[in-house]
Formats: structure tokens, sequence, C-alpha cells
């Protein structure tokens, strides 16, 4: 009559997962959150003498409805962000690397239930009837059917099989961490090369404008010339002045497309295949309420410190992992198959066969190495801690360093603001002069200097604080993922 093999293994199956009740010990330190550096309890970032910005809004409920990078008003920035973020290798392969470690911990987490193969098998072979002690008789060649299957379960009676699967669990999430921070640093970096972009631009309108300014100096003392009030050695001034500024255009032309390059790289496109929208300051609207928390805050949203913290996680766990393979282990086995010369055969009750195997594993002497071993994860674990301690004053330092950047911005352009309207003035009065024969020819040139210089000035000081306030929007962890 066939035995129910598959009743059979099934029976077996529940039998060894009775025996989960038996593991009950988890050698090992069990993780903590770790206490924040001390300046986490900090009400702000910024230290006794440093400058704060004066006309921004720094609060933790500034927040604006959609992607942070939104706050700018730019529907380019908004197009080339959500283009990148698409198309961008270092987002897929950040991507690739969470799937791979969700995979990992799926795999491990397997390996702490019961196992179960079946096997099925045919074979021929020649029996020696001597070998058996039986003389006299041919040996015959004979078929051998089998099929059968296997039941395990490892009590991992020290936990070493649960520590491994916290440290899984903690690498995935290390990963997700990691993921968040590649979105972050991505759109960061193109709006970044968006605010330098815009900036080099007005850089470049500004130093055109400048060359214009040169050559209607130049046009203005020809015109004299040719009324007798200025000797031809005159022109030779502006025409000076004139090649001068034109110099400065290849070198901001050349960091324009630099520029350009790098934020099609961005977006995962080679230069070639890529075509972005011009960005210019005038279209961008700079906010007057930033999300800051506070650096408690910080620590529980910056995906770099969480990543660091889930890695401190890992670590820990490799400690009891390590601890357990000091220790003895046990291991259940049930196993049944069936085997019979003839096919037809297979499934009689006489051709059943069955064991069940309980098996002790104890280390006795390897050398030092599990001494060794725990001792290298506890050195991890202590490695671990210090640099989340490190990743975390570092976040704060890049705050406080952007906060700072940011207030020296607002003092920058407010000068340069009435730099530039003087040097305006300036030009007007010696142009005034010169035309009514009351000034010379230098000081026109000299008044066009200085407005060259403060314009220039301007433009850069405006396009730095945009650039600083993205990177404060990175530095305080602005959540990307709304509506993104």
């Amino acid at each position: 009559m066939p035995l129910p093999i598959t009743k059979s293994l099934r029976v077996l199956a529940l039998s060894a997962s009775a025996l989960t009740l038996a593991a009950c010990a988890t050698v090992g330190p069990n993780f903590q959150t770790p206490a924040a550096p001390q300046g986490a309890a900090a009400s702000g970032y910024a230290a006794a003498n440093d400058p704060a910005p004066r006309t921004l809004n720094l609060s933790p409920e500034a927040r604006a409805a959609g992607p942070w990078w939104q706050a700018f008003g730019s529907p380019e920035l908004d197009a080339a962000v959500r283009q990148a973020l698409a198309d961008s290798p270092t987002i897929a392969e950040a991507e690739a690397n969470l799937a791979k470690a969700n995979a990992q911990l799926a795999a491990v987490r397997g390996r702490e239930g019961v196992q179960a193969d079946v096997s099925a098998g045919a074979q021929r072979q020649r029996v020696n009837t001597a070998a058996f002690g039986i003389s006299g008789f041919p040996s015959p060649t004979i078929n051998l059917f089998s099929v059968g299957g296997t039941v395990s379960y490892d009590l991992d009676l020290f936990g070493g099989q649960r520590r491994a699967a916290e440290a899984a669990a903690a690498r995935a999430e290390a990963e997700a961490r990691e993921a968040d921070a590649a979105y972050l640093t991505l759109t960061g970096n193109v709006a970044l090369q968006a605010m330098r972009i815009a900036g080099l631009r007005a850089q470049i309108a500004a130093v055109e404008q400048i060359v214009a300014d040169d050559q209607r100096v130049i046009d203005m003392v020809r015109r004299a010339q040719r009324a007798g009030g200025e000797a031809p050695s005159a022109i030779t001034g502006g025409q000076a002045q004139l090649a001068e500024d034109q110099a400065l255009l290849p070198p901001l032309q050349r960091e324009l497309t630099a520029a350009r390059h790098q934020l099609a790289l961005l977006s995962g496109r080679s230069p070639a295949e890529y075509s972005a929208a011009d960005f210019d300051l005038a279209r961008l609207s700079a906010p007057t309420a930033v999300p800051v928390s506070l650096p408690s805050e910080l620590v529980r949203r910056r995906p770099d410190i969480l990543a660091s913290e889930a890695e401190l996680h890992e670590a820990t766990a490799e400690i009891g992992v390590a601890a357990a393979a000091q220790y003895p282990n046990l291991a259940l086995s049930a196993g049944l198959t069936q085997t019979a010369l003839k096919p037809e055969n297979l499934f009689n009750y006489s051709a059943s066969g069955w064991n069940v195997l309980t098996g002790v594993t104890a280390p006795i002497f390897h050398g030092g190495t599990l001494r060794a071993n725990r001792q290298a994860a506890e050195a991890e674990a202590r490695a671990a801690l210090a640099r989340y301690q490190q990743t975390v004053i570092r976040a704060f330092g890049q705050v406080s360093d952007v906060l700072s950047a940011l207030a020296t911005d607002e003092q920058s352009i407010e000068a340069l603001t009435r730099a530039q309207g003087s040097a305006q003035a300036g030009v007007r009065d010696a142009e005034a002069a010169y035309r009514l024969g009351g000034g010379t020819l230098l000081q026109v040139v000299d008044a066009q200097r200085q407005l060259s210089r403060a314009r220039r000035a301007l433009a850069q000081a405006e396009a730095q604080r945009y650039a600083d306030l993205v990177q404060l929007y990175a530095a305080t962890a602005a959540d990307w993922r709304t509506s993104a």
C-alpha cells in the first residue's frame, strides 16, 4: 500500500516547527539608539559670534507645499530636477542596492525556519557479491530507484541566526536611508548647477553690457575727434579698456559650458544628447521662509545620519552573530526515502525507509579564531558609533556654515547694490562732464571700470545666495518626496 509521502513530510515539518519554542536565548548586546552628541540639545546651530540671516524666516513650520526646489519658483528648475530623478544612474544604483539588501534580508530570514527538500534518483549499478562473503554467485547488475524528502531545523539555541537576520534588516534600513540621501544629494546638486548657470549667465550679460559701454565711450571719443575737441591719441585708452573687458568673456563662457555639461551628467545624459533650458536669475525667486529643524529633530531626519545609525545597528547585531558561534548548536532533521529495484514497487510500504537525527556541534578549539572574531565585531561596533557621532557633528557644522554664509550673502548684496547705484551715478556724472568739457576721458574710463566691477560682483553675490539657499535645504534634509 503506497505511503502518503506528502502527508508524512507535512507531519515532520510541523513537528520540527514546534521545536522553535526551545530556542530562547539570544546572546550579544541589544541595539539601542545612541544618544546624540551634546550639540543636539541646543536650540540652534550658530556659535556665539556667528552672524544670522535677517531676512529669512527659519522655522520647522516654514514648509511650502510640494518638493523643496519649487520654493524657488522656477519651472525650468522643476523640470530639470524631475528629469534627473527619472534618469540618473545614481538613483538607479541606489534603488538596486536597496533591492539587493531586501533580497538578502529575505534569504537570511528564510534560513530561520524549517528547511525541506525533495530528492529523486535512478541508478544502475553492479553488486559485487564477493564483497558480502557470498561466493559462487555472479555479481548482478541492477537498477535502483529512489524518491524521498528531508526536513531540517536549526534550533538556533543562542540566537546566531536571529542576530544575522537583525543585521540584515539593519543593512536594508541603511540602504533605504542611503537611497534617500542619494535623492537629496542629486536634487541639491541639480539645483546648485542651475544656480551656477543662472549666475554665470548674469555675469556674462553684465560683461557684455560693459563691453557695449566701452564701445559707446569709444564712439563718443570719435565724435569728439571729428569735432576737433580731442586728440587722435585719446581713443587709445578706451580701446585698451574694451579689449580688457572683452577678455573677461571667454573664461565665463567656459565655466558656463562646464556647468551645462555637469547638469547633463547629473541627469544621466551625455552633453551631446542633453538640452536644458537656460536658467535666469531674474526668473528665480528667493524664498523668505526656509524650514530649519532644531538639532534634535535633524538627527531623526537627515538620511546620512539615519543611515549611519542603521550601520551601527548592523555592527551591534554582528557581535551577537560572532558570540553565538562560541556556543553549542543543536539541529534536528528527519528523512523519508522510498527505494525499490523496480519503479512500480517504489511506493510500496516495504520500500520505505526513514531516519530522525539530532546533531549537536560545540566549538572546542579553533586557535582563538572565534574569540578574535567577536573582538573584531566589538571593535567594529565602536568604530560605527564613532562614525555616527562624527556624521551628526558634521551635519550640525554644515547647517551652521550655510546659515553664516547666508548672513554674509545678505550683507554683500546690500553693499553691492549700493555700490552699483553709486557707480551708475558716477558714470553718468563722468560722461556728462566729459561731454561738457569739464572732465577727462580717464575719469569716464575709471567710472566705467567701477561700474563693471559692481555689476559682476552683484551678479556673483546673488547667485551665491541662491546656491547657499539650496545648500541649506539639503543640509536640513528638506523632504524631496512630497509630491515629487
